[in-house]
């Protein structure tokens, strides 16, 4: 159950930097409504987080949630940002998602 709690921990992750992203565009009132998905997301993703290290090792918990949001901001970025996706940029998120796997994998 913790690990179910850690990957939902890491989408809030996600979703305050998609926040910060739609932040930095937004004008007037829009500013301060993305600013408090923000703050609500960041509080969330901390709190599953830290009920998830009660029973997980907090070394691959952290790994793992940072890596769950690394990979989801760089696929947000790319698909609702229109950043590049670059090989070099594609290459190395399929190595951090192996190793965010292997991590899982050798973690009790």
């Amino acid at each position: 159950m913790n690990w179910i709690i850690l990957i939902i921990a890491g989408l809030f992750e996600v979703a305050f930097a998609f926040c910060l992203g739609k932040a930095k565009d937004a004008t007037g009132n829009g500013t301060f409504v993305w600013y408090g998905g923000f703050l609500i997301a960041l509080t969330i993703s901390m709190l599953l987080l830290v009920k998830a290290t009660q029973s997980l090792p907090i070394g691959t918990a952290y790994a793992i949630w940072t890596g769950i949001g690394a990979v989801g901001t760089v696929l947000v970025g790319i698909f609702v940002f229109r950043e590049p996706a670059t090989f070099w940029r594609l290459f190395f998120l399929f190595t951090l998602i192996s190793s965010i796997i292997g991590l899982k994998v050798v973690s009790h």
